[in-house]
Protein backbone atom coordinates (compact mmCIF):
# COMPACT_ATOMS: atom_id res chain seq x y z
CA UNK A 1 0.00 0.00 0.00
CA UNK A 2 1.23 3.49 -0.89
CA UNK A 3 0.56 6.39 1.48
CA UNK A 4 0.55 10.06 0.41
CA UNK A 5 1.13 13.03 2.64
CA UNK A 6 -1.85 15.46 2.59
CA UNK A 7 0.10 17.97 0.50
CA UNK A 8 1.22 15.38 -2.06
CA UNK A 9 -2.28 13.94 -2.21
CA UNK A 10 -3.75 17.41 -2.90
CA UNK A 11 -1.12 18.00 -5.58
CA UNK A 12 -1.91 14.67 -7.23
CA UNK A 13 -5.67 15.31 -7.20
CA UNK A 14 -5.15 18.81 -8.60
CA UNK A 15 -2.93 17.45 -11.36
CA UNK A 16 -5.51 14.85 -12.35
CA UNK A 17 -8.25 17.47 -12.21
CA UNK A 18 -6.34 19.81 -14.51
CA UNK A 19 -5.68 17.03 -17.02
CA UNK A 20 -9.36 16.08 -17.07
CA UNK A 21 -10.56 19.63 -17.65
CA UNK A 22 -11.30 20.38 -21.28
CA UNK A 23 -9.96 23.92 -21.22
CA UNK A 24 -6.54 25.22 -20.24
CA UNK A 25 -6.08 28.59 -18.60
CA UNK A 26 -3.34 30.49 -20.42
CA UNK A 27 -1.27 33.39 -19.12
CA UNK A 28 1.06 35.50 -21.23
CA UNK A 29 3.36 37.97 -19.52
CA UNK A 30 4.03 41.26 -21.33
CA UNK A 31 6.58 43.43 -19.49
CA UNK A 32 7.90 46.88 -20.31
CA UNK A 33 10.99 46.98 -22.55
CA UNK A 34 13.45 49.86 -22.71
CA UNK A 35 15.77 50.96 -25.49
CA UNK A 36 18.03 52.49 -22.82
CA UNK A 37 20.46 49.91 -21.51
CA UNK A 38 20.63 51.75 -18.18
CA UNK A 39 17.03 50.69 -17.47
CA UNK A 40 17.77 46.97 -17.59
CA UNK A 41 17.78 46.42 -13.82
CA UNK A 42 14.44 48.16 -13.37
CA UNK A 43 12.89 46.30 -16.31
CA UNK A 44 14.06 42.99 -14.89
CA UNK A 45 12.62 43.73 -11.44
CA UNK A 46 9.29 44.69 -13.03
CA UNK A 47 9.28 41.37 -14.92
CA UNK A 48 9.79 39.45 -11.68
CA UNK A 49 6.89 41.34 -10.10
CA UNK A 50 4.64 40.23 -12.97
CA UNK A 51 5.75 36.63 -12.51
CA UNK A 52 4.78 36.87 -8.83
CA UNK A 53 1.25 37.84 -9.89
CA UNK A 54 0.69 34.47 -11.56
CA UNK A 55 -1.54 32.15 -9.51
CA UNK A 56 -2.48 28.51 -9.17
CA UNK A 57 -5.48 28.83 -11.49
CA UNK A 58 -3.13 29.00 -14.47
CA UNK A 59 -2.14 25.95 -16.49
CA UNK A 60 0.40 27.47 -18.87
CA UNK A 61 2.55 30.61 -18.56
CA UNK A 62 4.68 32.12 -21.36
CA UNK A 63 7.32 34.85 -21.09
CA UNK A 64 8.81 36.92 -23.95
CA UNK A 65 12.10 36.54 -25.79
CA UNK A 66 15.29 37.35 -23.88
CA UNK A 67 13.57 37.73 -20.54
CA UNK A 68 17.08 37.83 -19.04
CA UNK A 69 17.94 40.91 -21.16
CA UNK A 70 14.78 43.09 -20.99
CA UNK A 71 16.48 46.18 -22.45
CA UNK A 72 18.41 46.99 -25.62
CA UNK A 73 21.90 45.85 -24.60
CA UNK A 74 24.74 46.72 -26.98
CA UNK A 75 27.33 44.38 -28.42
CA UNK A 76 28.64 41.09 -27.12
CA UNK A 77 29.88 42.47 -23.80
CA UNK A 78 26.54 44.03 -22.96
CA UNK A 79 24.59 40.92 -23.83
CA UNK A 80 26.90 38.50 -22.04
CA UNK A 81 26.96 40.79 -18.99
CA UNK A 82 23.15 40.74 -18.83
CA UNK A 83 23.23 36.96 -19.09
CA UNK A 84 25.70 36.76 -16.20
CA UNK A 85 23.60 39.02 -13.98
CA UNK A 86 20.06 37.83 -14.65
CA UNK A 87 19.93 34.42 -16.34
CA UNK A 88 20.27 32.19 -13.27
CA UNK A 89 17.88 34.37 -11.24
CA UNK A 90 15.26 34.28 -14.01
CA UNK A 91 15.39 30.52 -14.54
CA UNK A 92 15.21 29.90 -10.78
CA UNK A 93 12.14 32.16 -10.49
CA UNK A 94 10.55 30.46 -13.50
CA UNK A 95 11.01 27.09 -11.83
CA UNK A 96 9.56 28.42 -8.56
CA UNK A 97 6.60 29.90 -10.45
CA UNK A 98 5.91 26.55 -12.11
CA UNK A 99 5.86 24.79 -8.73
CA UNK A 100 3.87 27.52 -6.95
CA UNK A 101 1.22 27.76 -9.67
CA UNK A 102 1.44 24.09 -10.62
CA UNK A 103 1.67 25.25 -14.24
CA UNK A 104 3.77 24.67 -17.34
CA UNK A 105 6.15 27.59 -17.84
CA UNK A 106 7.94 28.55 -21.07
CA UNK A 107 10.63 31.17 -20.68
CA UNK A 108 13.08 32.43 -23.29
CA UNK A 109 16.57 33.12 -21.94
CA UNK A 110 20.16 32.41 -22.88
CA UNK A 111 21.70 28.96 -22.62
CA UNK A 112 25.48 28.69 -22.40
CA UNK A 113 27.35 26.17 -24.57
CA UNK A 114 31.06 25.70 -25.22
CA UNK A 115 30.72 28.01 -28.24
CA UNK A 116 28.75 30.73 -26.46
CA UNK A 117 25.17 31.66 -25.61
CA UNK A 118 22.22 30.32 -27.59
CA UNK A 119 18.81 31.95 -27.90
CA UNK A 120 16.76 29.33 -26.05
CA UNK A 121 13.19 28.74 -24.96
CA UNK A 122 13.22 26.64 -21.79
CA UNK A 123 10.22 24.38 -21.08
CA UNK A 124 9.53 23.81 -17.39
CA UNK A 125 7.00 21.27 -16.10
CA UNK A 126 4.57 21.69 -13.21
CA UNK A 127 7.17 20.42 -10.72
CA UNK A 128 9.71 23.04 -11.80
CA UNK A 129 11.91 20.72 -13.84
CA UNK A 130 13.38 21.80 -17.17
CA UNK A 131 12.05 19.22 -19.63
CA UNK A 132 12.99 20.74 -22.98
CA UNK A 133 14.98 23.45 -24.74
CA UNK A 134 14.23 24.97 -28.11
CA UNK A 135 17.09 26.71 -29.91
CA UNK A 136 15.89 29.49 -32.21
CA UNK A 137 15.84 28.03 -35.73
CA UNK A 138 16.52 31.32 -37.52
CA UNK A 139 18.94 33.45 -35.49
CA UNK A 140 18.55 37.08 -36.46
CA UNK A 141 21.44 38.92 -38.17
CA UNK A 142 22.20 40.78 -34.93
CA UNK A 143 22.66 37.45 -33.16
CA UNK A 144 24.91 36.05 -35.88
CA UNK A 145 27.17 39.07 -36.30
CA UNK A 146 30.38 39.38 -34.33
CA UNK A 147 30.98 42.02 -31.71
CA UNK A 148 33.15 43.95 -34.19
CA UNK A 149 30.22 43.97 -36.62
CA UNK A 150 27.91 45.30 -33.91
CA UNK A 151 26.26 41.98 -33.08
CA UNK A 152 25.86 39.86 -29.97
CA UNK A 153 28.06 37.00 -31.28
CA UNK A 154 25.82 34.16 -30.14
CA UNK A 155 26.36 30.47 -30.73
CA UNK A 156 24.46 29.78 -33.96
CA UNK A 157 26.49 26.82 -35.26
CA UNK A 158 23.58 24.42 -34.76
CA UNK A 159 21.43 26.41 -37.23
CA UNK A 160 23.56 25.30 -40.19
CA UNK A 161 22.71 21.62 -39.72
CA UNK A 162 19.68 19.79 -41.08
CA UNK A 163 17.03 19.42 -38.38
CA UNK A 164 13.37 18.58 -38.01
CA UNK A 165 11.07 20.95 -36.11
CA UNK A 166 11.60 20.67 -32.38
CA UNK A 167 8.47 19.02 -30.95
CA UNK A 168 7.93 18.55 -27.23
CA UNK A 169 5.18 16.27 -25.89
CA UNK A 170 3.80 17.25 -22.48
CA UNK A 171 0.64 15.96 -20.83
CA UNK A 172 -0.65 14.47 -24.06
CA UNK A 173 -0.14 17.70 -26.05
CA UNK A 174 2.32 18.37 -28.84
CA UNK A 175 4.17 21.68 -28.57
CA UNK A 176 6.12 23.42 -31.34
CA UNK A 177 8.14 26.61 -30.98
CA UNK A 178 8.89 29.83 -32.85
CA UNK A 179 11.08 32.64 -31.60
CA UNK A 180 10.82 36.17 -33.00
CA UNK A 181 12.63 36.01 -36.39
CA UNK A 182 11.23 32.47 -36.88
CA UNK A 183 7.78 33.97 -37.44
CA UNK A 184 8.89 35.45 -40.78
CA UNK A 185 9.83 32.17 -42.45
CA UNK A 186 6.44 31.15 -43.75
CA UNK A 187 7.87 28.21 -45.69
CA UNK A 188 8.53 26.62 -42.29
CA UNK A 189 4.85 26.75 -41.32
CA UNK A 190 3.98 23.82 -43.59
CA UNK A 191 6.79 21.77 -42.08
CA UNK A 192 5.42 22.43 -38.58
CA UNK A 193 1.90 21.56 -39.74
CA UNK A 194 3.08 18.07 -40.70
CA UNK A 195 3.89 17.41 -37.05
CA UNK A 196 0.22 17.56 -35.97
CA UNK A 197 0.95 20.21 -33.36
CA UNK A 198 -1.57 21.33 -30.74
CA UNK A 199 0.12 24.46 -29.38
CA UNK A 200 2.87 26.72 -30.73
CA UNK A 201 4.84 28.62 -28.10
CA UNK A 202 6.03 31.95 -29.45
CA UNK A 203 8.55 34.00 -27.46
CA UNK A 204 9.21 37.19 -29.41
CA UNK A 205 10.23 40.82 -29.59
CA UNK A 206 9.59 41.85 -33.24
CA UNK A 207 10.19 45.47 -32.28
CA UNK A 208 9.65 46.99 -35.74
CA UNK A 209 6.31 45.42 -36.66
CA UNK A 210 2.94 47.12 -36.28
CA UNK A 211 0.03 45.59 -34.39
CA UNK A 212 -1.79 44.98 -37.66
CA UNK A 213 1.19 43.17 -39.17
CA UNK A 214 1.65 40.97 -36.11
CA UNK A 215 -2.03 40.07 -36.16
CA UNK A 216 -1.85 39.05 -39.83
CA UNK A 217 1.32 36.98 -39.37
CA UNK A 218 0.02 35.08 -36.36
CA UNK A 219 -3.48 34.39 -37.63
CA UNK A 220 -1.92 33.15 -40.87
CA UNK A 221 0.36 30.86 -38.84
CA UNK A 222 -2.49 29.27 -36.89
CA UNK A 223 -4.70 28.79 -39.94
CA UNK A 224 -1.84 27.05 -41.77
CA UNK A 225 -0.70 24.83 -38.90
CA UNK A 226 -4.09 24.02 -37.33
CA UNK A 227 -2.56 24.84 -33.96
CA UNK A 228 -3.14 27.33 -31.16
CA UNK A 229 -0.53 30.05 -30.78
CA UNK A 230 0.49 31.42 -27.40
CA UNK A 231 2.78 34.37 -28.03
CA UNK A 232 4.50 36.56 -25.46
CA UNK A 233 6.25 39.80 -26.35
CA UNK A 234 7.16 43.11 -24.70
CA UNK A 235 5.60 46.56 -24.54
CA UNK A 236 7.48 49.55 -25.93
CA UNK A 237 5.08 51.87 -24.09
CA UNK A 238 1.33 52.08 -23.67
CA UNK A 239 0.96 54.38 -26.71
CA UNK A 240 3.28 52.46 -29.03
CA UNK A 241 1.79 50.97 -32.20
CA UNK A 242 4.81 48.72 -32.64
CA UNK A 243 5.85 45.43 -31.01
CA UNK A 244 3.77 44.11 -28.12
CA UNK A 245 0.70 42.07 -29.13
CA UNK A 246 1.19 39.19 -26.74
CA UNK A 247 -1.69 37.08 -27.96
CA UNK A 248 -3.55 33.80 -28.06
CA UNK A 249 -4.92 32.67 -31.44
CA UNK A 250 -6.98 29.59 -32.36
CA UNK A 251 -6.56 27.32 -35.40
CA UNK A 252 -9.45 29.18 -37.03
CA UNK A 253 -7.45 32.40 -36.78
CA UNK A 254 -9.67 33.75 -33.99
CA UNK A 255 -7.94 36.18 -31.65
CA UNK A 256 -8.84 35.15 -28.08
CA UNK A 257 -6.38 37.63 -26.56
CA UNK A 258 -4.38 40.57 -27.89
CA UNK A 259 -2.61 42.74 -25.32
CA UNK A 260 -1.42 45.26 -27.92
CA UNK A 261 0.89 47.56 -25.87
CA UNK A 262 -0.51 46.96 -22.39
CA UNK A 263 1.91 45.94 -19.65
CA UNK A 264 0.82 43.08 -17.40
CA UNK A 265 -0.70 39.62 -17.58
CA UNK A 266 -3.01 38.45 -20.36
CA UNK A 267 -5.26 35.57 -19.37
CA UNK A 268 -7.74 33.46 -21.33
CA UNK A 269 -8.83 29.85 -21.80
CA UNK A 270 -8.34 27.50 -24.74
CA UNK A 271 -9.40 23.99 -25.67
CA UNK A 272 -6.17 22.71 -27.24
CA UNK A 273 -8.00 19.82 -28.91
CA UNK A 274 -10.40 22.15 -30.71
CA UNK A 275 -9.04 22.07 -34.26
CA UNK A 276 -10.35 23.60 -37.48
CA UNK A 277 -11.43 21.38 -40.35
CA UNK A 278 -13.10 22.50 -43.56
CA UNK A 279 -14.33 20.89 -46.77
CA UNK A 280 -11.33 20.15 -48.97
CA UNK A 281 -12.70 21.97 -51.98
CA UNK A 282 -16.36 22.13 -52.96
CA UNK A 283 -18.20 19.15 -51.42
CA UNK A 284 -14.87 17.69 -50.29
CA UNK A 285 -14.17 15.76 -47.10
CA UNK A 286 -13.37 17.68 -43.95
CA UNK A 287 -9.64 18.29 -43.67
CA UNK A 288 -7.23 20.73 -42.10
CA UNK A 289 -6.04 23.53 -44.37
CA UNK A 290 -2.60 21.92 -44.53
CA UNK A 291 -4.00 18.55 -45.67
CA UNK A 292 -6.03 20.25 -48.37
CA UNK A 293 -3.00 22.16 -49.65
CA UNK A 294 -0.84 19.01 -49.71
CA UNK A 295 -3.13 17.43 -52.31
CA UNK A 296 -2.11 20.02 -54.87
CA UNK A 297 1.43 20.93 -53.83
CA UNK A 298 3.98 21.55 -56.63
CA UNK A 299 7.31 21.90 -54.79
CA UNK A 300 9.35 22.25 -57.97
CA UNK A 301 7.76 25.68 -58.45
CA UNK A 302 9.06 27.03 -55.16
CA UNK A 303 12.37 27.75 -53.48
CA UNK A 304 15.09 25.16 -52.99
CA UNK A 305 14.24 23.01 -50.02
CA UNK A 306 14.94 19.68 -48.42
CA UNK A 307 17.57 17.87 -46.45
CA UNK A 308 20.02 17.79 -49.37
CA UNK A 309 20.31 21.58 -49.55
CA UNK A 310 23.68 22.81 -48.35
CA UNK A 311 24.20 25.88 -46.20
CA UNK A 312 25.10 28.98 -48.19
CA UNK A 313 28.65 29.36 -49.43
CA UNK A 314 29.24 32.28 -47.06
CA UNK A 315 28.48 30.21 -43.95
CA UNK A 316 29.85 26.79 -44.90
CA UNK A 317 32.94 25.70 -43.06
CA UNK A 318 36.43 25.73 -44.57
CA UNK A 319 38.68 24.30 -45.88
CA UNK A 320 37.11 22.33 -48.71
CA UNK A 321 37.91 20.21 -51.74
CA UNK A 322 36.41 21.25 -55.04
CA UNK A 323 35.81 18.57 -57.69
CA UNK A 324 37.37 20.23 -60.72
CA UNK A 325 35.19 19.63 -63.80
CA UNK A 326 33.30 17.21 -61.54
CA UNK A 327 34.75 13.83 -60.54
CA UNK A 328 36.44 13.60 -63.92
CA UNK A 329 38.64 10.59 -63.21
CA UNK A 330 35.55 8.35 -63.27
CA UNK A 331 33.32 10.16 -65.75
CA UNK A 332 33.78 12.59 -68.65
CA UNK A 333 34.75 16.06 -67.45
CA UNK A 334 32.11 18.78 -67.29
CA UNK A 335 29.35 16.19 -67.60
CA UNK A 336 26.28 15.36 -65.55
CA UNK A 337 27.75 11.96 -64.52
CA UNK A 338 30.93 13.67 -63.30
CA UNK A 339 28.99 16.26 -61.28
CA UNK A 340 26.61 13.63 -59.93
CA UNK A 341 29.46 11.35 -58.85
CA UNK A 342 31.13 14.21 -56.98
CA UNK A 343 27.93 15.25 -55.22
CA UNK A 344 27.04 11.64 -54.35
CA UNK A 345 30.46 11.19 -52.74
CA UNK A 346 29.92 14.26 -50.59
CA UNK A 347 31.81 16.95 -52.48
CA UNK A 348 30.85 20.32 -51.08
CA UNK A 349 31.96 22.13 -54.20
CA UNK A 350 32.26 21.46 -57.93
CA UNK A 351 33.88 23.53 -60.67
CA UNK A 352 32.76 23.76 -64.27
CA UNK A 353 33.23 25.96 -67.35
CA UNK A 354 30.70 27.83 -69.47
CA UNK A 355 30.71 28.65 -73.17
CA UNK A 356 27.98 29.99 -75.40
CA UNK A 357 26.87 28.24 -78.57
CA UNK A 358 26.40 30.04 -81.86
CA UNK A 359 22.71 30.46 -81.05
CA UNK A 360 23.25 31.61 -77.45
CA UNK A 361 22.80 28.45 -75.37
CA UNK A 362 25.09 28.23 -72.34
CA UNK A 363 26.89 24.87 -72.28
CA UNK A 364 29.58 23.33 -70.10
CA UNK A 365 32.93 22.46 -71.62
CA UNK A 366 36.50 23.26 -70.60
CA UNK A 367 37.99 23.84 -74.04
CA UNK A 368 36.76 26.26 -76.66
CA UNK A 369 37.46 23.52 -79.21
CA UNK A 370 35.70 20.17 -79.62
CA UNK A 371 38.46 17.79 -80.69
CA UNK A 372 39.76 16.67 -77.26
CA UNK A 373 36.37 16.04 -75.61
CA UNK A 374 34.12 14.91 -78.45
CA UNK A 375 34.02 13.44 -81.94
CA UNK A 376 33.47 16.91 -83.37
CA UNK A 377 35.82 19.63 -84.55
CA UNK A 378 36.03 23.38 -84.52
CA UNK A 379 34.95 25.92 -81.91
CA UNK A 380 31.95 25.45 -79.63
CA UNK A 381 30.72 28.93 -80.38
CA UNK A 382 30.79 28.21 -84.11
CA UNK A 383 28.10 25.53 -83.67
CA UNK A 384 24.45 25.76 -82.73
CA UNK A 385 23.20 23.83 -79.74
CA UNK A 386 21.34 21.38 -81.99
CA UNK A 387 24.55 20.72 -83.90
CA UNK A 388 26.42 20.02 -80.67
CA UNK A 389 23.72 17.56 -79.61
CA UNK A 390 24.65 15.39 -82.57
CA UNK A 391 28.16 14.90 -81.17
CA UNK A 392 29.40 12.27 -78.69
CA UNK A 393 30.93 13.80 -75.55
CA UNK A 394 31.49 10.51 -73.70
CA UNK A 395 33.24 7.96 -75.88
CA UNK A 396 36.71 9.50 -75.60
CA UNK A 397 36.58 8.97 -71.84
CA UNK A 398 35.41 5.39 -72.13
CA UNK A 399 33.13 3.10 -74.10
CA UNK A 400 30.58 3.03 -71.24
CA UNK A 401 29.89 6.71 -71.76
CA UNK A 402 29.43 6.48 -75.51
CA UNK A 403 26.61 8.74 -76.68
CA UNK A 404 26.81 11.20 -73.78
CA UNK A 405 25.52 14.64 -74.76
CA UNK A 406 26.92 18.04 -73.86
CA UNK A 407 25.09 19.52 -70.87
CA UNK A 408 23.69 23.01 -70.56
CA UNK A 409 24.07 25.42 -67.67
CA UNK A 410 20.34 25.14 -67.01
CA UNK A 411 20.49 21.34 -66.86
CA UNK A 412 23.24 21.58 -64.23
CA UNK A 413 21.17 23.99 -62.17
CA UNK A 414 18.02 21.89 -62.57
CA UNK A 415 19.75 18.89 -61.03
CA UNK A 416 22.21 20.37 -58.55
CA UNK A 417 21.14 23.90 -57.55
CA UNK A 418 21.45 24.24 -53.80
CA UNK A 419 22.95 20.75 -53.45
CA UNK A 420 26.56 21.81 -53.94
CA UNK A 421 28.59 25.01 -54.10
CA UNK A 422 29.35 25.84 -57.72
CA UNK A 423 32.62 27.45 -58.79
CA UNK A 424 31.63 28.62 -62.27
CA UNK A 425 34.41 29.57 -64.69
CA UNK A 426 32.74 31.69 -67.36
CA UNK A 427 35.03 31.24 -70.34
CA UNK A 428 33.15 33.72 -72.54
CA UNK A 429 34.13 36.42 -70.04
CA UNK A 430 37.79 35.39 -70.23
CA UNK A 431 37.63 35.60 -74.03
CA UNK A 432 35.78 38.94 -73.98
CA UNK A 433 32.97 37.76 -76.23
CA UNK A 434 30.97 40.43 -77.97
CA UNK A 435 27.86 39.13 -76.16
CA UNK A 436 28.79 38.43 -72.53
CA UNK A 437 25.35 37.04 -71.60
CA UNK A 438 25.61 38.47 -68.08
CA UNK A 439 21.84 38.98 -67.91
CA UNK A 440 21.12 35.44 -69.11
CA UNK A 441 23.56 33.85 -66.66
CA UNK A 442 22.25 35.81 -63.69
CA UNK A 443 18.63 35.12 -64.69
CA UNK A 444 19.24 31.36 -64.62
CA UNK A 445 20.89 31.55 -61.21
CA UNK A 446 17.89 33.47 -59.88
CA UNK A 447 15.41 31.11 -61.56
CA UNK A 448 16.89 28.19 -59.63
CA UNK A 449 17.25 30.14 -56.38
CA UNK A 450 20.94 29.44 -55.91
CA UNK A 451 22.48 32.91 -55.66
CA UNK A 452 24.06 31.99 -52.34
CA UNK A 453 25.40 28.66 -53.60
CA UNK A 454 27.40 29.92 -56.60
CA UNK A 455 30.34 32.18 -57.36
CA UNK A 456 31.80 33.17 -60.72
CA UNK A 457 35.45 33.01 -61.71
CA UNK A 458 37.06 34.91 -64.58
CA UNK A 459 40.41 36.50 -65.36
CA UNK A 460 39.04 39.74 -66.80
CA UNK A 461 38.73 42.50 -64.20
CA UNK A 462 36.69 44.84 -66.41
CA UNK A 463 34.01 42.22 -66.95
CA UNK A 464 34.11 41.38 -63.27
CA UNK A 465 33.25 44.97 -62.44
CA UNK A 466 30.32 44.86 -64.84
CA UNK A 467 29.01 41.66 -63.24
CA UNK A 468 29.37 43.10 -59.73
CA UNK A 469 27.50 46.24 -60.76
CA UNK A 470 24.71 44.29 -62.45
CA UNK A 471 24.21 41.73 -59.66
CA UNK A 472 25.60 43.12 -56.41
CA UNK A 473 24.64 40.02 -54.42
CA UNK A 474 26.61 37.53 -56.54
CA UNK A 475 30.11 36.52 -55.50
CA UNK A 476 33.17 36.90 -57.73
CA UNK A 477 36.45 34.98 -57.74
CA UNK A 478 39.51 36.53 -59.39
CA UNK A 479 41.34 34.16 -61.74
CA UNK A 480 45.01 34.05 -62.71
CA UNK A 481 45.71 36.31 -65.70
CA UNK A 482 49.23 35.09 -66.49
CA UNK A 483 51.11 37.47 -64.17
CA UNK A 484 53.68 35.35 -62.32
CA UNK A 485 54.05 37.83 -59.44
CA UNK A 486 52.38 36.01 -56.45
CA UNK A 487 50.95 39.29 -55.16
CA UNK A 488 49.42 40.44 -58.45
CA UNK A 489 46.25 38.36 -58.24
CA UNK A 490 45.72 39.39 -54.60
CA UNK A 491 46.13 43.07 -55.40
CA UNK A 492 43.59 42.74 -58.20
CA UNK A 493 41.12 41.07 -55.82
CA UNK A 494 41.60 43.79 -53.20
CA UNK A 495 41.02 46.51 -55.77
CA UNK A 496 37.84 44.82 -56.96
CA UNK A 497 36.50 43.94 -53.51
CA UNK A 498 36.28 40.32 -54.68
CA UNK A 499 35.10 37.37 -52.58
CA UNK A 500 37.82 34.89 -53.55
CA UNK A 501 41.00 34.44 -55.54
CA UNK A 502 41.91 31.30 -57.45
CA UNK A 503 45.67 30.85 -57.44
CA UNK A 504 47.32 28.94 -60.26
CA UNK A 505 50.26 26.88 -59.08
CA UNK A 506 53.10 27.56 -58.70
CA UNK A 507 52.48 31.30 -58.87
CA UNK A 508 51.54 31.90 -55.23
CA UNK A 509 53.21 31.68 -51.83
CA UNK A 510 52.54 31.95 -48.10
CA UNK A 511 52.69 35.74 -48.18
CA UNK A 512 50.05 36.00 -50.92
CA UNK A 513 47.70 33.76 -48.94
CA UNK A 514 48.21 35.77 -45.77
CA UNK A 515 47.67 39.08 -47.55
CA UNK A 516 44.42 37.82 -49.11
CA UNK A 517 43.17 36.59 -45.71
CA UNK A 518 44.11 39.91 -44.10
CA UNK A 519 41.69 41.59 -46.53
CA UNK A 520 38.91 39.04 -45.95
CA UNK A 521 39.49 37.27 -49.27
CA UNK A 522 39.24 33.47 -49.46
CA UNK A 523 41.86 31.49 -51.36
CA UNK A 524 41.38 28.68 -53.90
CA UNK A 525 44.23 26.90 -55.62
CA UNK A 526 44.19 25.05 -58.90
CA UNK A 527 45.11 22.23 -58.51
CA UNK A 528 46.29 19.20 -56.47
CA UNK A 529 45.78 15.59 -57.53
CA UNK A 530 48.58 14.36 -55.27
CA UNK A 531 47.50 13.90 -51.61
CA UNK A 532 50.79 15.20 -50.21
CA UNK A 533 50.51 18.33 -52.30
CA UNK A 534 46.90 18.85 -51.13
CA UNK A 535 48.01 18.50 -47.49
CA UNK A 536 50.73 21.06 -48.03
CA UNK A 537 48.28 23.55 -49.50
CA UNK A 538 45.88 23.06 -46.60
CA UNK A 539 48.71 23.60 -44.14
CA UNK A 540 49.55 26.86 -45.90
CA UNK A 541 46.01 28.07 -45.23
CA UNK A 542 44.41 27.49 -48.63
CA UNK A 543 40.62 27.50 -48.20
CA UNK A 544 39.63 25.40 -51.22
CA UNK A 545 41.80 22.94 -53.14
CA UNK A 546 40.63 22.05 -56.64
CA UNK A 547 41.29 18.45 -57.62
CA UNK A 548 40.62 16.18 -60.60
CA UNK A 549 40.72 13.05 -58.43
CA UNK A 550 38.20 13.90 -55.73
CA UNK A 551 37.88 10.59 -53.88
CA UNK A 552 41.59 9.78 -53.70
CA UNK A 553 42.48 13.20 -52.36
CA UNK A 554 39.50 13.38 -50.01
CA UNK A 555 40.30 10.01 -48.42
CA UNK A 556 43.87 11.17 -47.84
CA UNK A 557 43.04 14.53 -46.27
CA UNK A 558 39.66 13.84 -44.62
CA UNK A 559 41.01 14.07 -41.05
CA UNK A 560 42.88 17.29 -41.76
CA UNK A 561 39.79 18.83 -43.37
CA UNK A 562 37.63 17.89 -40.39
CA UNK A 563 40.10 19.31 -37.85
CA UNK A 564 40.52 22.58 -39.72
CA UNK A 565 36.75 22.91 -40.27
CA UNK A 566 36.20 22.64 -36.53
CA UNK A 567 38.79 25.33 -35.95
CA UNK A 568 37.16 27.50 -38.62
CA UNK A 569 33.80 27.10 -36.88
CA UNK A 570 35.31 28.06 -33.56
CA UNK A 571 36.84 31.17 -35.11
CA UNK A 572 40.41 30.01 -34.48
CA UNK A 573 43.40 30.40 -36.77
CA UNK A 574 44.42 27.43 -38.89
CA UNK A 575 47.27 25.29 -37.65
CA UNK A 576 49.14 22.39 -39.18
Amino acid sequence: MVFFSPSLLCEKVESIKKREEKNMKICVIQPHYSFDEKDIAQCFEELLVLMDQCDESMDLIVLPEYSDAPADVKGKDGFYDAFGRYNAILLQRASETARRCHALVFVNAGYMTEQGIRNTTHAIDRKGNTVGRYFKAHPAPSEVKTDVEGGHELDVAYSYEVASPYILELEGLRFAFLTCYDFYFYENFARIARENVDIIIGCALQRTDSHDALSIINRFLCYNTNAHLIRASVSLGEQSELCGCSMVVTPRGEMLLNMESRVGLGVCEIDPQNKYYKPAGHMGKLKSHYEYIEEGRRPWLYRNGGASVLPFDSVMKYPRLCAHRGFNTVAPENSMPAFGAAVALGAEEIEFDLWSTKDGVLVSCHDSTLERVSNGSGKIYEHTYEELLQLDFGAKHGEKFKGLKICTFEEILQKFAGRVIMNIHVKIWDSRFEKLMIEEIVALVRKYDCEKHVYFMTVCDDIMRRVMEYATDLMICVGWDGNKDPMSIVDRAIALGAYKVQFFKPHFNQQSIEKAHAHGILCNVFWADDPDEARRYLDMGIDTVLTNDYLTVFNAVEDKLARKKNMFLAGLAYDN
